[in-house]
């Protein structure tokens, strides 16, 4: 069986930080319009506190997209997701030649980078104390295929950067 195409989606700051507290560490609206724009019609794997995090923000699972949602806990239960026990049983959940995007937390990224193909990063130049961090990417397994300066202006206060890593095959 083929597998998925398995992509990343992150925004991270200085030190690899994605968030504290089950919250976002900044408000980068520009990064939420390409987050949307790569993830809407895709399925989307996340951890169970990454799910909960965006219910917090928008009040129920990322509409246009197939919300597959991995937790150990046998009684929950969400309304317009689908559970599983196993990133395994994720990419079981999702057609072969589907591409497949994986949005956090933290240990959702350390079991899926991995087996990723592709690795849509934005580097926050901010400095900000956070408890959950992205994985270190190994530059001899993956390339830099396009690079883009964000636009800095009141609606997006954190200079950023919009790249995407492709694996070294």
């Amino acid at each position: 069986m083929n597998k998925p195409r398995i992509c990343a989606v992150v925004a991270i700051g200085k030190n690899r930080e994605l968030g504290k507290n089950g919250k976002l560490l900044w408000h980068i609206p520009d990064d939420l319009k390409r987050f949307k724009e790569l993830t809407m019609g895709h399925p989307v794997i996340m951890g169970r506190k990454t799910f909960e995090s965006i219910v917090s923000y928008i009040k129920g699972p990322l509409s246009g997209r197939t919300n597959i949602v991995i937790t150990r806990q046998a009684d929950y239960a969400p309304e317009g997701v689908e559970i599983v026990r196993s990133f395994t049983a994720a990419l079981h959940a999702v057609p072969s030649d589907e591409e497949v995007f994986v949005i956090g937390g933290g240990e959702i990224f350390k079991i899926a980078l991995p087996l990723a193909d592709r690795v849509y990063l934005t580097r926050v130049e901010a400095d900000v104390a956070g408890d959950v961090f992205f994985p270190e990417l190994d530059p001899k397994e993956w390339r830099e295929a396009s690079h883009t300066e964000g636009v800095v202006d009141e609606k997006n206060p954190y200079p950023h950067t919009f790249i995407l890593l492709e694996k070294k095959r």
